[in-house]
């Protein structure tokens, strides 16, 4: 393999080709960009500085007409960060050392090397290691499961592990459990005998015989049926298998690799999946990430795509403009990388003759917070459960069809979403419970401590207070003595009320229902005040509408500015307004 270096630093040139030629590369050095057509198939470009600011054509032939890596060892203090402006893999001061170039250029020619078999595309840190966990991998015959979101490139990664593996010269074989119901997964998988199930015409065999010595690729594994489950596990443990309707069993060196978007550990949780299938098929595992936490392989993933598609099309493509290739680094990409090359597809099939503005984007991707909508989401546990029981209750209004017809059916996404909503709003309640009840044994505590007033919460201009209370009074309850001073009445065993005489008699009574009484007269005074007092027997509501009335006479019954000491909307004050008869 040849690695280019550019003559526009000589004698940086001279002292980086021996060290690159005793890692067993082909040198060349090119005196000028045009030059690069008739150099041999390199596997590098190294810039070792600008020339009259031609930095970007050296680029734009690394990156398109070479399609390899840009190392950049540009002379000046900005050296390395100009590097990374030109898109460079690997940026040096100007001064490097040549052992560390060779070195960095090897890895990066295996990397490169890696990603033309593999098909995989991308340059963050988290790609790299995405792809040396597969060479490290390929090598070994272990069970391999793959886990990250659907379109992230999973099916690209097995093939990438078996093509690096021993196993490349055989066969490598692709089945998505969740688009086969569990009569027929079983037939694919492991085959079926002359006359084991009605259609059976002949014998067949299942992938597990064709794919012997090679690999099988088992994508959405969570979905598989929990009785396939089990003759899945006799596979991966004794390497035999029965045909569907045989006697004799099979030997089988099959690499399995299986992968999934769902969460199985969850599922093993929630007793949806054999706990020792899990750990027999995790034994070594990848993790890709989405395509929203690798930004900066978006562009190089768009001219890639762009490239395949214009060759395989026959189409010239204008080019992505600048900002447009913003709003498409900002975009989150629920569909991932599938999503991107889609988008892509059309943009090069529907290219306007100019250059893609932000303009030709889609809205829904440009504008992704207007176009948000609520999207049905999977549901587990109790939600699952729901779903179990709808889908049951479905079938039997559909005319009773019986388990078998309803094999495979789903509850419609609708109610999937109406039933994990339940779920959720019933576990908020219940933490809104506990909320409360701490709250109220906080209020009662506070209310049984020392005599005085505690404020609770305050507006601007309000204060909402507690007042002092004698001890045995309980929240919303008259003492029995506080009863008896004015004749009233408390509370007994069973729900009955005992009267209790009085000191005061009728006329205490009289006083507080006119409003004459000391408290009624502190009341007042604490109104005037801009204070709401919380007294035992008061209601929430009874609360509200006395910081009502507060608030409005601070604002002189401005409506508008006492809404907003509430914090509550105007409309909002006129209906609590009207509802407590609040004279303005």
């Amino acid at each position: 393999m040849t690695v280019l270096i550019s003559t526009h630093r000589i004698e940086l040139a001279g002292r980086l080709r021996p060290a690159l030629e005793e890692e067993g590369y082909e040198v060349d050095l090119v005196p000028a960009v045009e030059q690069l057509d008739l150099a041999p198939e390199p596997g590098l470009l190294i810039l070792t500085g600008e020339d009259d600011g031609d930095g970007e054509a050296w680029a734009r032939a690394a990156h398109r007409q070479l399609e390899v890596p840009l190392f950049t060892s540009l002379p000046g203090g900005g050296g390395v960060v100009r590097g990374r402006e030109l898109g460079a893999e690997q940026a040096f001061p100007p001064d490097p050392d040549p052992d560390e170039v060779a070195l960095s250029a090897h890895r990066a020619m295996e990397r490169r090397r890696l990603q033309r078999i593999t098909g995989i595309v991308g340059r963050t840190e988290a790609m790299q290691e995405v792809l040396e966990r597969v060479v490290q991998i390929a090598q070994v015959p272990s069970t391999v499961l793959i886990t990250g979101e659907s379109g992230t490139g999973k099916e690209l990664v097995a093939r990438g592990i078996h093509d690096l593996s021993p196993r490349r010269s055989k066969a490598f074989l692709a089945v998505n459990v969740a688009a086969l119901s569990e009569t027929l997964l079983e037939s694919e998988l492991f085959g079926h005998e002359k006359g084991a199930f009605t259609g059976a015409i002949d014998s067949r065999r299942g992938f597990f015989e064709l794919a012997h010595k090679g690999s099988l690729f088992l994508d959405e594994i969570g979905e598989m049926p929990r009785a396939t489950q089990t003759k899945l596990l006799r596979v991966l443990e004794q390497r035999e298998f029965l045909r569907v309707g045989g006697e004799k069993p099979f030997q089988v060196d099959v690499r399995i690799i299986a992968a999934t978007n769902r969460d199985l550990r969850t599922q093993v949780a929630e007793g949806e999946f054999r706990r020792d299938l899990y750990y027999r098929l995790n034994v070594l595992s990848i993790e890709l990430p989405p395509l929203r936490e690798r930004r900066a392989d978006i562009p190089i993933l768009i001219e890639h795509f762009v490239g395949e598609l214009s060759r395989r099309m026959d189409r010239p493509f204008p080019g992505i403009s600048p900002e447009a290739m913003k709003v498409l680094t900002a975009y989150d990409w629920p569909g991932n990388v599938r999503e991107l090359r889609n988008l892509v597809e059309s943009m090069v099939v529907l290219a306007p003759g100019q250059e893609i503005g932000p303009e030709d984007i889609p809205r829904e991707i440009r504008s992704p917070r207007e176009n948000r909508r609520l999207l049905p989401v999977p549901v587990s546990g109790a939600g699952a459960a729901l779903q179990r029981e709808a889908a049951a209750a479905g079938r039997a209004e559909e005319g009773g069809e019986g388990e078998e017809a309803g094999a495979g059916r789903s509850v419609r996404p609708e109610l999937e979403f109406v039933f994990r909503t339940l779920v959720e709003m019933r576990m908020d309640m219940d933490e809104l419970r506990r909320e409360f009840e701490a709250y109220r044994e906080r209020t009662e505590d506070l209310l049984e401590g020392e005599e005085g007033r505690w404020i609770l919460s305050s507006a601007p201009g309000v204060e909402v207070g507690v007042a002092p209370r004698r001890a045995g009074e309980r929240s919303g309850r008259m003492s029995e003595e506080a009863a008896g001073a004015v004749g009233g009445s408390v509370d007994a065993p069973g729900g009955a009320s005992r009267p209790v005489e009085g000191e005061l008699g009728a006329g205490a009574r009289g006083e507080l229902e006119s409003g004459t009484s000391p408290e009624a007269e502190q009341g007042e005074a604490d109104q005037e005040n801009g204070q709401v007092v919380f007294r035992p027997g008061m209601t929430m509501e009874d609360l509200e509408e006395e910081a009502i009335r507060a608030v409005l006479r601070q604002t002189d019954g401005n409506r508008r500015k006492a809404a907003e000491s509430l914090g509550i909307g105007e409309r909002t004050l006129y209906r609590k307004i009207k509802r407590y008869e609040i004279e303005e």
